[in-house]
């Protein structure tokens, strides 16, 4: 055939190219079809897969040419036969090119440059040995760049635009115009959150921005929060529909056109979805060759010199095991395995360990990559409240219809939280938008379940009008075949939300009996509900278009599919057993649709289907019943969300007006209830300023169903509810969550030992967790509890200001752990309480070191109650006074100091006079001459020191708690009648009843006896018992005396407390309460009582050969002096 070139028009030149298509075979133009999607110049973009596939000759020839100039397209079309070896087609086209300068014009360049890329020179030892090398590295550095350039050709032209509507056919819109940064948050160091999105919603969307470490999404590998190490791998989650994809879309854009992170050579992008479709075994350079095949003339030695960045998005897509821990080790580049141990070895740093890694994912996916292979964790996050406003309002012109929307949603906490997701705002307008503005029939939508039904209602029912206009379709018809439709794709949501997909490939749709031709026809007029798109790499997929929409389709296929009378319950069950709630939502769907009012909407939506009955009544009963047993708190908050869509809500009703009433009272809940109060506060609009867990304790332990309300409270006031190390799980989850305004937490006097000490640790070092005061004291804490508490305090991330470990056992090995951490400049600890922890004289050296450090942040410092003695006084005095020393309170209150440690300490504030402003040296013998030393020191016009020595003397040298030992006798007018007094009324004995007068103060039905003696300050005795069993307590003057209530029992009221002695357990009772003691008597028979009444501790202990076991303490507000008081058992004694 012969062809002209006229200059004189275009038009030959359009000609021309439609010719040259003419030439070629039907399965040669699918080939060049194929060629055009890759890139062929880095000048002139590729062109989709999808939009050239089914177009003839002439459409092909109008696209080429409106994509590319009329000269270009000729040249694209001589690269690509040259590539498809039509040597002879290439060599005519060739020809009438050099007849048409306007084709010919760009034509030498781009040759040129392909020659740099494809060519490599002969660099001879005769160019000069090191001219040649120099020569080497030139080329090499242009072919790198040049080979750059043409990846960011390719990516850009893939990335620069979104679709709008259909993804195949929508119009593309440029990312660059509608992109708003998407608000980004540093997400810790690898703790996971596997909740069920929705429930991540509810607590997120009530996230105070003003606290969180933003990220821009170009800034995702710069180290955060003063971190100095640099960052391999960033993980990036989100919930379904948050904007991941788009941020990695942007990224990339901005990477191409060269605008931020050019310090990176090569980006290779690999989204899971595209990798799910790679078959058999590849090497790390095939693989990339595979998805960048311009970089084929790059050998693996040659490429990966340089710095690349893979980016592998949807984690949650990825349907290969990434087996980290069975996995074989892989390290060479050019060797070919699965792609499972490709992955899991580069993510682990085997292959390619200079290589970034970007991964994105849902967060319930997240643990499938071990924590320890992420540097760097950050979160997309959704709309906030003054955000899902202001979308409402720009989504309406008129305002009053915007205002109506609004105050609809935030009528009901549930559309209100899930509005924290974009896609729920747009399914919401859609639907409220129809109901408020025409002649809509039916009442507006309160649950989930009711707005989805009428969404789908809607996007039917417009569509229907849409497909009949362009396809010429009877009502009738489309109805039918789209209910079948809609039906089939119920099916498909069903069975692949059981097996965690959410991505479909048409393999997928066969299996679900769902023609791919009818599938892309219904995605074409129904693209809000099901849509065909096609990854990076131009591969069809099938999603539909939130994860939400998918567990509806899902339960709506389980309603209309089993007419089993039990599948509401069944339901309930199976969502109960999911670790991670994912059937949440899908059963809050389920149970919704079984009400009168969605059968009525579903009759709109599907016509006349029959569905099963079920009794609402009778499964929200069971529900009820659920929530009585010892769920995990997301489960049951859950179940609340399900009685809502039920349509009962007469728990949380009854819940709440016990608190509008102000009569609430812990022994009137009952565990149900217990349950409902913890989801109206964790629901509640309103942050907790104090959670005081004390209000509702129930020695039965109900209150621990309150413990998730930590999560929505400032201040957590736990301390004294019999909390275990297993309660630990609660509060850190409270402690990592991002939305928490938890700021003070008070444990003491909990059985949390080192164990639990190690969860609340962990949570400590993670970025969400912004804790200032933690107080642990009594909670049985030892060297190795410190050791977890110094690796938080030393990380970065740590907001701990203030930790009480008082009335522990740490040692002086364990302060001295903490002493080393004060010196860390990341520390921010400015006050430590180690009180009544058993310390010496060693611990106060490296005390004293920490005290000396420039960049120590401590301020108060208590170590009372230890036996420091003098020797301690000396190396602690050498801390404090160096002119670095900032400290301002020390507590060295029952520490043994006499007259020489007091010289020393004055000695120190000689030195240095300015910061310390408060001394306690209380309970010591500081004698006349040592409080006449510190006495001069307060004569410095520089020193603001305020002083405490009162309560001394000499009885305070002895050791341990026999420095506030007392002498007590047991008062006889107070005796039951029953108990002999013996040993000059030291001695209680329980047995025959004794001839004791009538007098007002004698109990007369309890078997106890009171002592003279009343108590205040601090003050320790010990007591034996003998027999079955006694209780050994203090008490109020003002207990009762007459009659068997309640108020006249020791423990059993609130003027008292008392220790219950057994050969084989302890038990502690106060209020009515009972506490059991974890630890046994362990043969001793002997108990010692410590009071500090000014502190208001009441504490108990176990008396042995081997010293003192710290078995409970009690705290209250002592507002008068206490008296100690014994319970005898028959056949018991007690001896003081």
């Amino acid at each position: 055939m012969a062809h002209s070139c006229n200059e004189e028009t275009q038009t030959s030149l359009t000609v021309l190219l439609l010719d040259y298509l003419k030439e070629l075979s039907d399965e040669q133009l699918k080939e060049f079809k194929l060629r055009l999607s890759l890139p062929v110049y880095k000048e002139l973009k590729p062109l989709p897969k999808g939009q050239v596939k089914d177009l003839d000759r002439t459409d092909l020839a109008d696209m080429m040419i409106s994509c590319y100039s009329e000269a270009d397209a000729l040249n694209v079309m001589l690269k690509i036969l040259k590539n498809m070896t039509l040597n002879d087609l290439a060599e005519r086209l060739n020809e009438d090119l050099q007849k048409c300068p306007q084709a010919g014009s760009e034509l030498g360049d781009i040759l040129e440059q392909n020659t740099i890329v494809s060519e490599r020179p002969n660099f001879s030892s005769a160019q000069g040995g090191k001219g040649g090398r120099e020569e080497e590295e030139k080329w090499q550095k242009d072919r790198g760049k040049l080979m750059s350039s043409t990846i960011k050709c390719t990516l850009k032209q893939k990335c620069e635009c979104v679709f709008e509507g259909k993804a195949k056919e929508g119009q593309p819109t440029l990312l660059s115009e509608i992109y708003t940064e998407l608000y980004i948050t540093e997400g810790g160091t690898g703790g996971v959150n596997d909740e069920h999105e929705v429930r991540q919603i509810e607590t997120a969307s009530k996230k105070r921005r003003t606290e969180d470490t933003t990220v821009k999404c170009n800034d995702i590998f710069k180290p955060l929060c003063g971190r100095k190490t640099p960052i391999r791998t960033v993980l990036t989650k989100g919930v379904a529909g948050i904007g991941k994809t788009v941020s990695v879309q942007k990224f990339i854009l901005d990477w191409a056109e060269e605008k931020s992170n050019q310090d990176i050579h090569f980006i290779f992008a690999l989204p899971f979805r595209d990798l799910n479709l790679i078959k058999g075994e590849y090497s790390l350079i095939e693989l990339v060759h595979h998805f960048a095949p311009d970089l084929k003339s790059f050998e693996s030695a040659e490429l990966f010199r340089y710095k690349v960045l893979f980016i592998f998005d949807g984690l949650d897509e990825c349907r290969l095991p990434l087996d980290f821990q069975n996995n074989e080790s892989w390290f060479d580049v050019t060797k070919k395995t699965s792609l499972d141990v490709l992955l899991t070895n580069l993510i682990k740093g085997n292959l390619l360990p200079s290589a970034l890694l970007w991964i994105t994912s849902r967060p319930a996916a997240t643990n499938h990559i071990p924590a320890e292979w992420i540097h760097q964790v950050t979160e997309i996050r959704g709309f906030s409240d003054a955000q899902k406003e202001e979308y409402f309002r720009k989504r309406f012109s008129d305002q009053r219809l915007a205002s109506r929307i609004i105050t609809h949603v935030k009528s009901s906490r549930s559309l209100f939280i899930m509005c924290h997701i974009p896609v729920f705002c747009w399914i919401s307008a859609t639907v409220l938008k129809r109901l408020f503005t025409e002649n809509e029939r039916g009442k507006i939508p309160k649950t989930l379940t009711e707005m989805y039904t009428h969404f789908l209602i809607f996007q039917t029912r417009f569509n229907s009008e849409k497909y009949m206009r362009e396809y010429k379709t009877k009502p009738n018809k489309y109805f039918e075949s789209g209910k079948e439709l809609l039906l089939k794709l119920a099916k498909l949501a069903f069975h692949n939300l059981e097996k965690g997909n959410l991505i479909f490939y048409e393999q997928d749709l066969t299996e679900n009996d769902i023609d791919v031709t009818e599938a892309s026809v219904y995605s074409g007029v129904c693209t809000e509900v099901f849509k065909e798109e096609y990854g990076l790499y131009q591969d069809k997929v099938y999603c539909f278009v939130h994860l939400s929409i998918q567990e509806y389709l899902a339960a709506l296929y389980m309603f209309l599919s089993n007419s089993s009378a039990d599948l509401l319950m069944t339901g309930v069950d199976q969502a109960l057993k999911s670790k991670n709630g994912h059937l949440d939502l899908y059963l809050r769907f389920l149970l919704g649709l079984s009400t009168n009012s969605s059968k009525g909407l579903l009759k709109r939506l599907l016509g006349q289907t029959r569905t099963s009955s079920h009794n609402s009544k009778k499964t929200a009963q069971y529900i009820k019943e659920k929530i009585q047993e010892n769920l995990s708190a997301e489960r049951t908050i859950n179940l609340f969300h399900c009685l809502n869509e039920l349509g009962d809500n007469s728990l949380t009703e009854e819940v709440q007006r016990y608190l509008n009433s102000g009569s609430l009272s812990a022994e009137d809940l009952s565990p149900a209830q217990f349950s409902a109060l913890a989801f109206v506060l964790l629901m509640s609009d309103e942050e907790l300023d104090v959670f005081d867990l004390k209000k509702f304790f129930r020695s039965d332990n109900e209150h621990c169903r309150l413990l998730p309300v930590v999560r929505n409270s400032k201040t957590a006031l736990l301390n004294s509810c019999d909390l275990r190390d297993k309660h630990c799980k609660v509060l850190t989850a409270a402690l990592r969550s991002n939305s928490s305004p938890l700021r003070e937490l008070d444990l003491s006097d909990s059985d949390l030992q080192d164990s639990g000490v190690k969860l609340l640790s962990a949570a400590l070092g993670d970025s969400h967790c912004k804790l200032g005061i933690l107080r642990l004291a009594g909670c049985r804490v030892t060297e190795e509890g410190c050791s977890s508490l110094t690796s938080a305090l030393r990380s970065n991330l740590s907001h701990l200001r203030e930790l009480d470990l008082s009335y522990n056992h740490p040692g002086d090995s364990g302060v001295k752990l903490l002493s080393a951490v004060l010196e860390d400049p990341s520390c921010k600890l400015e006050k430590l309480q180690v009180g009544r922890c058993e310390l010496t004289e060693k611990c106060c050296e490296v005390l004293a070191l920490a005290l000396r450090s420039n960049s120590s942040p401590l301020r108060e410092l208590d170590l009372s109650d230890n036996d420091l003695q003098d020797s301690g006084m000396k190396l602690l005095s050498a801390g404090l006074g160096d002119l670095h020393c900032k400290l301002e309170i020390l507590r060295l209150s029952g520490c043994r100091v006499t007259e020489e440690g007091c010289s020393s300490l004055a000695l120190a504030l000689r030195s240095n006079p300015s910061h310390l402003r408060e001394l306690d040296l209380s309970y010591n013998h500081p004698g006349d001459s040592g409080v006449k030393l510190l006495s001069a020191v307060l004569e410095d016009h520089s020193c603001k020191l305020e002083m405490n020595v009162d309560h001394s003397g000499e009885c305070r040298t002895r050791p341990g708690l026999q420095k506030y030992s007392c002498q007590l006798t047991l008062d006889p007018n107070t005796a039951h009648r029953r108990l002999s007094l013996s040993g000059g009324n030291r001695k209680v004995t329980g047995g025959e009843e004794q001839p004791y007068p009538d007098h007002p103060e004698r109990f007369d039905s309890w078997g106890q006896v009171l002592c003279r003696e009343s108590l205040t300050g601090r003050c320790y005795w010990e007591a034996e018992w003998d027999g079955y069993g006694a209780r050994i307590g203090m008490t109020y003057k003002g207990i009762e005396r007459k009659g068997l209530s309640d108020d006249c029992g020791l423990g059993a009221n609130d003027k008292s407390c008392s220790l219950s002695c057994h050969p084989d357990s302890y038990f502690v009772y106060h209020n009515k309460n009972l506490t059991v003691i974890p630890i046994k008597p362990s043969g001793s028979r002997r108990v010692g009582v410590y009071l500090d009444w000014g502190a208001g501790a009441l504490s108990f202990y176990r008396v042995s050969s081997r010293g003192l076991t710290h078995l409970y303490r009690f705290t209250s507000s002592f507002t008068e002096p206490l008296y100690p008081g014994i319970y005898v058992d028959r056949n018991s004694s007690v001896s003081l």
